[in-house]
């Protein structure tokens, strides 16, 4: 596996598309194909519901 590699000029510069990434990433509104077309919020909510009812 090859890893991309960016080098940034600031620390700003690389924090703020760190950031972009996880906002992107973790979008808790919109559907994933590798969570069952569920959003991350609402296949969270029922891991934990699945996990307090066993």
């Amino acid at each position: 596996m090859k890893i991309k590699r960016k080098v940034y000029s600031t620390r700003e510069e690389a924090k703020g598309e760190i950031f972009n990434f996880i906002a992107m990433f973790y979008n808790p509104i919109e559907r994933h194909s590798h969570t069952g077309g569920a959003s991350p919020a609402k296949f969270e909510e029922h891991y934990f519901f699945e996990i307090t009812t066993v």
